[in-house]
């Protein structure tokens, strides 16, 4: 079975979505595809897959129609013999199963591997947690997205475990750690290569995690001949391409990053956050160190970064809303710069006195804070700025973080038309351009590319040295823990 090189066109009825001459995926290998979010990567891997409905798309696939292509041999032995683990879960999961019958159905019955996967998957957790998981049925708010993402995996791991010497496979995890913390996103690492030591097959993972290649090359270094890192990018012309991504360039300038110091010599905190707060009917901490025994006030100083760290659905981006006055918080008190907070605080206070004054927050998911429907340039010029920018200003601030030339053609683009990459960063900029003493960033680097990671993170240094200060909400671990001291990392439980 060959997988490639494919030459595919995906249009709708509006515009091309992605268009690409040579997509092609290593057999017998796992292949990390990185890129920033929109490029086409989801699209490209569902449509060599066969997932596309050439109903609803114009698809052209190696200058044929797509409908032969799904017709074929290759389409045919992909779908019997693999399986497509998808960025979102929740839309792939039946709320009239129970989780322990969908991890059981068609073929995937027949595998005798279901309670180690499950152990290894919910590692430090009882029985009887990893039992309540599987007689939930799938609704909104439970399972976890961590959860749903672990149940999706083990399906893939049990269909791994039934593939036989020789089968022609293509496995797809789409951004398969995004829910889950380092450690969790570790033990799936462990699986994966545990069962790839021992079978020959071909998997595509896609993700946006950088910092994992950290993990391959200390932890799984003698399987790194038979893997390959690659990169999806766009040409000038617009055309999609595919190239290597070197791996021992990105490890280089992680051992390049080092910890910066507070660069304003300024005793008195602009921000802090007293170590205990309600919310949800739950009670949560802050805590000095990783093992949770000394809870202590976080404090943030003019020209720091400071990183609160915990595992996902813990509480970060809950804390980071509370402190944006967007949730309630039943227990909270926090003092920006002399002004006091806390759960008693009337709604009004936010907007008139913080909300782009003294601080402002860059959300996880760019669509979460902007108007989609308008263009860029007009995102830019309804904040409250002193001077509202012209558009040749406004290119000039963008210029650094785009590898696009940014014109007036660029300015007026409207932000749905944007790639998820492109969104992330003027969801950035447009935060950096109120120029907050604080600045709150939820997972900042999400959906961001190698070189748009440096960019942005040379950009937030110059920030910090001229006294802007950072609170930053990640999983990247690996990159934040080296750029930030110690003593600025606070742990939430």
């Amino acid at each position: 079975m060959s997988l490639g090189p494919f030459h595919i066109r995906i249009k709708d009825r509006s515009r091309n979505l992605v268009s690409i001459d040579k997509f092609e995926i290593a057999e017998h290998k796992i292949t990390f595809l990185f890129g920033e979010s929109g490029i086409g990567k989801t699209m490209l891997a569902k449509a060599v897959y066969g997932l596309l409905d050439p109903a609803l798309l114009d698809i052209s696939f190696n200058h044929s129609a797509y409908h032969s292509y799904l017709q074929s041999g290759t389409a045919k032995e992909i779908q019997q013999n693999s399986f497509f683990v998808f960025q979102e879960p929740s839309s792939h999961l039946n709320p009239l199963l129970s989780l322990r019958e969908q991890l059981r159905e068609g073929s995937l019955a027949q595998s005798s591997a279901e309670a180690p996967i499950l152990n290894h998957l919910w590692q430090d957790s009882e029985t009887s947690e990893i039992e309540e998981i599987l007689n939930t049925f799938p609704r909104p708010y439970r399972p976890s997205g961590g959860e749903k993402q672990r149940i999706l995996l083990a399906m893939a791991f049990k269909k791994i475990q039934l593939l036989k010497s020789g089968q022609p496979s293509f496995f797809v995890l789409d951004e398969p750690t995004g829910n889950l913390d380092n450690h969790s996103r570790n033990l799936v690492m462990e699986l994966i290569f545990q069962f790839f030591r021992h079978k020959s097959f071909t998997l595509l993972f896609i993700t946006h995690d950088y910092s994992i290649i950290h993990e391959i090359f200390t932890q799984h270094r003698d399987l790194t001949e038979r893997m390959e890192f690659k990169e999806l990018f766009r040409q000038e012309s617009g055309q999609t391409a595919l190239r290597p991504f070197s791996a021992e360039q990105y490890l280089r300038w992680e051992q390049r990053l080092t910890p910066h110091v507070q660069s304003v010599k300024n005793d008195n905190a602009v921000f802090s956050i007293r170590s205990s707060f309600s919310v949800f009917g739950k009670n949560l901490h802050i805590y000095r160190d990783a093992r949770h025994r000394e809870t202590v006030d976080l404090e943030i100083y003019p020209g720091s970064f400071t990183y609160l760290k915990a595992p996902s659905g813990a509480g970060k981006t809950t804390l980071a809303k509370i402190t944006m006055g967007l949730i309630k918080a039943e227990k909270f008190s926090a003092q920006i710069k002399g002004r006091r907070f806390n759960e008693t605080t009337p709604v009004a206070f936010w907007p008139k006195q913080i909300w782009g004054k003294e601080l402002s927050m860059v959300f996880q998911h760019a669509d979460e804070s902007l108007n989609l429907k308008a263009d860029i340039y007009q995102t830019f010029a309804a904040l409250p700025l002193i001077k509202i920018p012209t558009p040749d200003t406004l290119a000039a601030l963008l210029d650094p973080i785009f590898a696009e030339k940014v014109d007036a053609a660029f300015l007026k683009k409207k932000l749905f038309e944007l790639s998820g990459g492109q969104k992330q960063r003027i969801n950035i900029m447009r935060s950096l351009a109120l120029s907050t003493k604080l600045t709150i960033l939820d997972e900042p680097l999400n959906g961001l590319d190698f070189h748009s990671i440096q960019r942005i993170l040379l950009l937030l240094e110059e920030k910090r040295r001229s006294g802007n200060a950072f609170l930053i909400i990640s999983h990247n671990d690996d990159i934040f823990e080296k750029l930030i001291p110690a003593g600025n990392i606070y742990y939430l439980a």
